[in-house]
């Protein structure tokens, strides 16, 4: 009976304890290999000076604007409302009002040249190159139906091919994957001349990889898959435990960036990025109909996750959404010329300290006949005023309606520490977010002409 009841004891205490084993049912000497081996990617990839990524990102949406601006490209997209342009095409001339679309949207080239998207990564996910001159492969086939010994032309077939690859895709699909689907380092999914939904099944896994590139997706009604044997790479294959439901979960995994996805009604998160993930971007993506949005360390026990660094620019959360725009644990994220245009709880929340600059980013809070008590982005958890206060949450430039506001905490000073880069250090303007994101999300892209 003692032995019983110590049982019980130990799978209650696991259930709690958040472990590193990560859907891994049999942890045997490959995974065991990859995991060494990410964390001392996650030591590489860290930035000891997160202000120059920072500055980096910051000039270069300055430097775009002032040359829109002087051309009236930039307020000729800006004049229009988001409720006039969402959900309509554009039917203009191509536009780019954000730094990392200029470097490739609207070069009409972009088929036979995809490789020049991955020079255009800005913030904490810039080393991401994905397969850049890799072979390309070209998904034909929409089918997941073995997970071991996956068909080749399909997308499991793609993902677990060794050293870079370029996936893109040969007409319009939807997948409908079985189980979740376990990406390999040096991949990038290219979306982009076709529909691609990954949708009705398991969503996206990166775990202990590095180097990825998802680009142009739709993601949504992700569900949990139940598990089983499932190949990682064309060497090996093991048995995985019941999966969370994100659409994209990375685990320990760096060097990643996630452009122009369009994302909803996941099972689990959206996008979850845990344990000593590191080296990310998400930009230009719209996210909608969804609760828990992001999370960006998943326990307060972690410690490792101070090595975090997340840059979140250039998207749109819309429509239907809750809170988690995103969740932080530890680490550095930068928020950055985002348009908050709906949440029902609270925008952005965090515990253990994490440093959050939010810059250039327009916040609506809900109408009070929807919720009158949820104006505050902010929201920290587990920690007392007293304690929170010393965390580094700070906002510069952002704009706010319908009684929106943005507690701050930490130095106040924080963004003159360094007169010489205060300057550099300043966003684009939330006054400008509208345009800066209004073409977030997937994009169609046709053969022969400009995205």
């Amino acid at each position: 009976l003692f032995f019983a009841l110590a049982l019980s004891v130990v799978a209650i205490s696991s259930c709690l304890v958040p472990t590193s084993d990560a859907r891994i049912a049999e942890y045997d000497d490959f995974w065991k290999k990859r995991r060494a081996e990410a964390w001392n990617r996650t030591l590489l990839s860290y930035e000891p000076n997160p202000a120059k990524i920072v500055t980096h990102l910051n000039l270069h949406s300055h430097r775009l604007l002032h040359e829109l601006n002087a051309t009236d490209h930039f307020h000729l997209v800006g004049n229009h409302t988001r409720r006039s342009l969402r959900g309509r095409r554009y039917n203009g001339p191509c536009t780019v009002t954000n730094p990392i679309d200029r470097c490739w949207r609207c070069r009409s080239d972009w088929a036979t040249n995809r490789f020049r998207l991955a020079d255009c990564g800005l913030g904490f996910g810039y080393k991401a190159k994905g397969g850049k001159n890799g072979p390309i492969y070209v998904v034909t086939d929409s089918s997941d139906n073995d997970m071991v010994n996956p068909k080749p032309g399909t997308l499991r077939h793609a993902v677990i091919q060794p050293g870079p690859l370029w996936i893109v895709f040969a007409r319009s699909m939807v997948i409908r994957l079985s189980q979740e689907l376990l990406v390999t380092s040096d991949k990038t999914i290219d979306g982009r001349g076709a529909r691609v939904h990954v949708a009705y099944g398991a969503g996206i896994t990166l775990q202990f990889v590095s180097n990825v590139i998802i680009h142009g997706l739709h993601i949504h009604d992700i569900v949990q898959g139940s598990g089983g044997m499932i190949r990682d790479s064309v060497d090996h294959y093991g048995f995985r435990t019941r999966s969370d439901g994100d659409g994209i979960s990375i685990f320990g995994s760096q060097d990643l960036w996630i452009d122009h996805v369009s994302m909803r009604r996941c099972y689990d998160g959206l996008i979850d990025a845990i344990m000593g993930s590191t080296g990310i971007t998400i930009s230009n993506s719209h996210f909608t109909d969804h609760n828990e949005v992001m999370l960006f360390g998943a326990s307060d026990g972690y410690s490792p996750d101070a090595k975090m660094q997340m840059t979140v620019a250039f998207n749109h959360f819309g429509k239907r959404l809750i809170q988690r725009m995103p969740r932080c644990r530890w680490g550095y994220i930068h928020v950055v010329n985002n348009d908050y245009t709906h949440w029902n709880m609270y925008a952005i929340g965090g515990s253990s300290a994490p440093t959050i600059i939010s810059q250039g980013n327009r916040y609506i809070a809900p109408p009070d006949d929807v919720n009158m008590y949820a104006k505050e982005v902010t929201k920290r958890d587990y920690a007392p005023e007293s304690v929170w206060q010393s965390w580094t949450w700070r906002s510069d430039g952002d704009v706010f309606m319908r009684g929106a506001y943005f507690t701050q905490s930490g130095d106040p000073n924080y963004m003159s520490k360094h007169p010489e880069r205060y300057d550099l250090m300043q966003a684009a303007d939330g006054s400008n977010v509208a345009a800066i994101t209004r073409f977030a999300g997937a994009l169609l892209c046709k053969v022969g002409a400009p995205c």
